[in-house]
């Protein structure tokens, strides 16, 4: 019985820590109410939510603020981004930038995809060829993300609906103006195929 207890207990003393998981990350605990909608550790399984998880935490930052000033309007996100805010809006935003983002599993429409990977070249220019985006600009990774939250988000874009009046996408909402609706939906088949 002493041997066994003696055995226990040097296992017990030379066994490497648990590695750390998304529950030990500081600012999970002002972060979990979000995983009810974008999934545990913000990776959203959902259609038509995004996955928050290794998004660049400035751009989560402006994003949070905007919903929570009412710049970007969604009755859903504003009361969840003020309280965001008011829990530490850095800590959110860093909690989800530190998560390892699993991009969606959602199936899309090859032909789509197809498409879309011609008509991407017009975005190529602030997105990057493999839809990374560019953290030092602000401007969102888009590889990965559910097909059905990118089109709509494309469409909000196009329709002046999405941040009106932010002037760092005049440009981009003046460019969605030009593309028909059957091509953002390809578009984002295109984006949300990537990895």
């Amino acid at each position: 019985m002493l041997y066994v207890a003696l055995v226990a207990l040097v296992l017990a003393l030379t066994a490497a820590p648990a590695a750390a998981g998304p529950l030990d990350h500081p600012g999970y605990t002002k972060a979990f109410s979000c995983s009810a909608c974008h999934g545990f550790a913000g990776n959203s399984r959902s259609a038509t939510m995004p996955i928050l998880a290794g998004m660049n935490a400035a751009y989560m930052k402006k994003a949070l603020q905007d919903y929570a000033s009412g710049k970007r309007v969604s009755p859903e996100m504003e009361p969840y981004s003020k309280m965001a805010i008011q829990l530490g809006v850095d800590d959110v935003a860093g909690y989800f930038a530190a998560q390892v983002k699993q991009p969606t599993t959602l199936a899309v429409d090859p032909a789509a995809v197809a498409r879309g990977r011609g008509a991407a070249q017009q975005c190529v220019i602030c997105h990057g060829p493999a839809g990374k985006g560019d953290p030092a600009k602000n401007i969102p990774d888009l590889s990965g993300q559910p097909a059905g939250y990118l089109q709509s988000q494309m469409l909000l874009f196009k329709a002046d609906r999405r941040s009106p009046g932010d002037e760092p996408l005049k440009a981009m909402k003046a460019l969605m103006k030009t593309i028909p609706d059957a091509t953002l939906a390809d578009l984002a088949a295109y984006y949300s195929s990537l990895r």
